[in-house]
């Protein structure tokens, strides 16, 4: 039986876990996941520990930090003043915000403090800065 290369188009079904065993995402049952290994549809690291399994085989990947969503970086945490919103809105710490900044780009963050004089938001990705484990099986190679 062949095993995954890169180049490969692949079917996998796997439970992605934080390590409280918290289930952040899935692609099981009725929902795998169809890619192509190298095109970076998935983190490389992952990629890589697929490369070399065979249709069947189950594996556990732990991606750490670096390799899945990044560190948690604090230039991605910004003050603004409360007056930058409108004065009726009104905001909640928990609550997703979008932003435009000048050079036409937008950004969702996170509200994670509000007082009177300013809004505080973190724009981490929600798993940055987490090991993530792939309880993954390759169900197919189809080329």
């Amino acid at each position: 039986m062949k095993a995954a290369e890169f180049g490969d188009r692949i079917v996998v079904h796997y439970i992605g876990t934080l390590d409280n065993g918290r289930i952040f995402d899935s692609r099981d049952g009725d929902s795998p996941l169809e890619l192509t290994l190298g095109q970076e549809e998935v983190f490389p690291a992952l990629e890589q520990g697929i490369v070399g399994m065979r249709p069947g085989e189950v594996k556990n990947i732990l991606l750490k930090p670096e390799e899945a969503f990044g560190l948690r970086d604090d230039k991605n945490i910004v003050a603004l003043e409360r007056s930058n919103f409108p004065a009726q809105r009104e905001i909640r710490v928990g609550e997703k915000i979008s932003l435009d900044f000048s050079d036409g780009s937008s950004r969702v963050m996170l509200v994670i403090q509000v007082d009177e004089e300013r809004v505080v938001l973190d724009g981490n990705h929600a798993l940055a800065g987490l090991e993530l484990t792939f309880a993954l099986k390759l169900e197919a190679i189809l080329s």
